[in-house]
């Protein structure tokens, strides 16, 4: 959500700023800025996309300086408008300063700057650090930036410039992801690692109330007491090409089509022979056996790979599973035991409601296991143990790959718990590892049918309502499929587990409604395919989503997709990818900017 970018180095800022933003766009803005020091603080600003920023850029004739700082704004306090845009500077202009995050007191610091005189341009909370910064400011600006942080409240990302000192940029953190690029006479801020991928691969992670101070040749950290902090350098580990589109023309069709590979990285870098390896996880094998209840806490479409992941656990362990959206968690008082296990999912590894779930579980001693993509980040670090999922950068705001590889950890850890707990045999467990590793080629084979499927986004993009069923593990499936076609597409769609549709839902269904039916579980298929002719009485057009072999259901839907023959447990993993490409050409033919839907953000750093 949001996005920053800074420079500090010998060539001109601008293009890097805007260079930098452009890779961020991912993360979801409604306008963006810059300000680039060298005489004076010169600012621009645009509501819209980022284009429109460029072009005011380009029509000035570009921005003198090689100090500078950006940033992407997804709107929360004060309309989406070119005033409430950051950066914002104080009413001298002396400070200048982009924020991630929200200020949850900036209403009683702002009263009490206005009535010392302090005028507002624009109604953001992030002002508030400007014109206060400003306020205290005593020549030091460590110690000045020390006041500030003694005095907000929430969370932030904060990008710092100050006249006073035409060389430095100044970063902090709490509960907002920063990283700092490390370059050769030049280093950079940012909010993600794409930003600073064609300038470096080196960089640090910010943590919570740390300080950089950073300059075209050289990087200093301390922490609150201004004390020097080391930090190693992180490398990234993937190749740059990536993040780019590589030929597609969006980023997420390049991401349903990496599952496969993903997928083989993920599962078969922790399958050694007839062993399943969990990397260096302290958990203990005593600890496994002894679990008394599993807290599965994510948001969004992770949350959707913690209810399949429910339904999987439970029935290779034994273990009760319960699963929680993160932002309901920490308020409803849950009920956590000493030898009770959390595992928290996220894809960034910032979001913030799961962030504060997991500290939540950790205040009350119990062991925190987190499922990310995002190497290093917050929840990564917090955590007693984090398996990766190793999906490599995902820039499209629809997550594909990302919710595919959550799913592959969490079926490698009900497989490795139900060993240690003997509550599945060897030979099971063989039958299923080997069914696991298969999985990857039957995507591949899926993708056979993705022009089919254009056709059917093609006859159905007028749908203004489509409901997705299922049962069991199907019903989870449901969830996430439906929820890529709203998310993308801006189509109204809803998820129904199926045997519920008779206690109300039903009523919604009408002549022409469009009705996906999941049916992959062979102990509720019949039922299953009584609920489809419940919904084709009614006039539902019905795709059937079903495995290979189950012909019969050619009589009853109008239309039907296949996904190969695996078991039960795993085949939300298959059933999700005809629906990852509905989806996507349901929303190319309502004319949908794919990768960057409205009001949607990669990463949720703010509650």
């Amino acid at each position: 959500m949001c996005g920053i970018v800074g420079y500090a180095g010998y060539e001109p800022a601008a293009p890097f700023l805007l260079e930098g933003l452009q890779k961020l766009e991912y993360r979801g803005y409604d306008s963006a800025g810059i300000a680039v020091f060298s005489d004076k603080v010169r600012t621009m600003k645009s509501q819209g996309r980022l284009a429109t920023l460029r072009e005011k850029v380009d029509a000035a004739g570009g921005i003198p300086g090689s100090l500078g700082i950006g940033h992407t704004r997804w709107a929360t306090h004060g309309a989406p408008n070119d005033i409430n845009s950051h950066p914002h500077s104080s009413m001298s202009g002396r400070i200048t300063v982009v924020h991630n995050g929200i200020i949850e007191n900036y209403i009683p610091l702002k009263e009490e700057l206005v009535s010392q005189g302090v005028v507002f341009r624009s109604e953001t909370d992030t002002e508030v650090v400007a014109q206060l910064f400003d306020k205290l400011y005593d020549g030091d600006l460590v110690g000045t930036l020390i006041q500030v942080l003694g005095k907000i409240r929430g969370s932030y990302a904060l990008g710092i410039l100050c006249t006073d000192y035409p060389d430095t940029l100044l970063a902090v953190r709490k509960d907002s992801p920063m990283i700092i690029g490390l370059g050769e006479h030049e280093n950079y801020i940012a909010s993600d690692i794409p930003a600073v991928l064609d300038h470096t691969r080196n960089y640090y992670l910010l943590n919570d109330n740390e300080i950089a101070i950073i300059k075209a040749d050289s990087v200093e950290l301390l922490d609150m007491d201004r004390n020097p902090i080391s930090r190693d350098v992180y490398v990234v580990d993937y190749d740059i090409s990536a993040a780019e589109k590589g030929g597609y023309d969006y980023f997420m069709m390049k991401e349903i089509k990496e599952q496969p590979n993903a997928l083989r990285t993920c599962i078969g870098s922790r399958i050694d022979g007839d062993d399943i390896r969990l990397d260096k996880i302290r958990l203990t094998e005593e600890q496994i056996k002894n679990i008394g209840r599993i807290h599965i806490v994510a948001c969004g479409s992770a949350w959707h790979a913690g209810i399949v992941g429910k339904y999987v656990i439970e029935e290779l362990t034994r273990i009760p599973v319960e699963v929680d959206l993160a932002s309901e968690f920490r308020y409803r008082r849950p009920i956590l035991r000493p030898n009770d296990l959390c595992i928290t999912i996220s894809q960034s590894g910032e979001t913030a409601d799961t962030l504060a779930a997991l500290r939540e579980a950790k205040a009350n001693d119990v062991h925190v296991l987190s499922i990310v993509n995002a190497v290093g980040s917050s929840i990564a670090r917090e955590s007693d143990d984090v398996l990766y999922t190793m999906a490599g950068p995902e820039i499209a705001v629809a997550t594909t790959k990302g919710y595919s590889t959550q799913l592959a950890v969490l079926y490698l850890i009900a497989l490795k718990f139900g060993k240690i707990r003997q509550t599945i045999s060897s030979k099971t467990e063989a039958k299923l590892r080997k069914a696991l590793e298969a999985l990857p080629e039957q995507i591949e084979n899926m993708f056979a049918d993705e022009e089919a499927l254009k056709v059917l986004a093609k006859q159905h993009a007028d749908k203004e309502h489509v409901f997705v069923i299922g049962r069991g593990i199907d019903y989870g499936a449901s969830l996430e499929s439906s929820l890529k076609l709203k998310e993308i597409s801006y189509v109204h769609s809803e998820a129904y587990a199926a045997g519920e549709l008779k206690h109300g839902t039903i009523s919604l269904i009408e002549e022409g409604t469009l009705v996906v039916a999941v049916a992959t579980q062979d102990q509720l298929y019949e039922k299953l395919v009584s609920n489809v002719k419940e919904v084709k009485a009614r006039g539902a057009y019905v795709v059937a989503i079903v495995k290979e072999g189950c012909t019969d259901v050619e009589g009853i839907a109008d239309q039907v997709f296949y996904i190969p023959d695996t078991d039960d447990i795993f085949t939300s993993t298959l059933t999700v990818i005809p629906m990852q490409l509905f989806a996507y050409y349901v929303a190319i033919e309502r004319g949908c900017d794919v990768d960057k839907p409205r009001n949607l953000a990669k990463s949720v750093t703010v509650e």
